[in-house]
């Protein structure tokens, strides 16, 4: 299979999709993900690991190629409800039980995490990074019927949210940050409080992301960092007449009301 991103002017579809629709493409996502993951050392993230595709509350987004048999990249919306807890309360709720109160706090009204975000090195040559897929994830949040967004960020990380939005959440761990996924790397706990205006949201973030939202399946981009590629959108996420937001704010409070969260060892973003 020929490489697409080795074409003098390669062309690739960011799609947005149900997890439990496509369990194949998530095999996909996950094989990647892995990849990337073990490549820097890092083995035990709760973002990384698989229950998530069998999940009725997360949605994804993945780069791949037109025909759809190689994924470069991605991320995931996880709503708080699904049949696991977020992956920020897996990871820091041994650190900080107050995460868990504060998650259902917003879960009352419909929030989620974005997480899971990897790209290959091939797809970063062509600055199709970080920024993009988090406008991406917050553009599509929307859809779902989401007011409100949990990140736990690596370093790098930690800037396109705050310039899509987000804010420190300075009532959890120290000041907001913890030690995770290893000792020697810090997470920051981040929110954005206002999905649908994006307030807080620097313009040029803002402007995007609600191109995005008025033409999901229209959306195009033929250039970035001044190199030749076609990345086409398609942004509406299929079946959403099956999901039910209502359903899964009631499962988030009886989870929380009945002390039911169950924390793992080691969600990174």
């Amino acid at each position: 299979m020929e490489d697409v991103l080795k074409q003098q002017k390669p062309e690739v579809r960011m799609r947005a999709f149900r997890a439990i629709d496509e369990p194949e493409t998530c095999e996909l996502f996950i094989k990647g993900h892995t990849e990337v993951l073990t490549s820097i050392g890092v083995t035990k993230v709760t973002s990384s690991k698989n229950g998530w595709a069998s999940n009725p509350a997360v949605f994804v987004i993945i780069v791949e190629s037109l025909d759809g048999k190689k994924v470069y990249g991605g991320a995931r919306v996880h709503v708080s409800g699904g049949s696991e807890p977020l992956p920020i309360e897996q990871a820091t709720g041994k650190m900080d039980p107050g995460i868990f109160e504060l998650v259902w706090t917003y879960a009352q009204h419909g929030t989620g995490e974005i997480c899971g975000l990897w790209n290959s090195n091939e797809l970063a040559g062509y600055g199709i990074g970080t920024p993009l897929l988090i406008r991406t994830l917050i553009a599509i949040s929307s859809q779902i019927g989401l007011k409100s967004l949990f990140a736990l960020c690596a370093p790098y990380t930690v800037k396109p949210v705050v310039n899509c939005g987000m804010v420190l959440v300075d009532s959890i761990g120290n000041n907001g940050t913890f030690y995770y996924p290893k000792l020697d790397l810090v997470a920051t706990a981040m929110i954005l409080h206002d999905v649908s205006a994006l307030k807080k949201a620097r313009e040029e973030d803002r402007l995007a992301i609600f191109e995005m939202r008025g033409k999901p399946d229209s959306f195009k981009i033929n250039e970035l960092k001044n190199k030749e590629i076609t990345i086409d959108f398609q942004l509406i996420i299929p079946n959403l007449d099956q999901w039910n937001l209502a359903e899964t704010i009631t499962t988030a409070s009886q989870t929380f009301l009945g002390n039911k969260i169950e924390v793992n060892v080691l969600a990174f973003f």
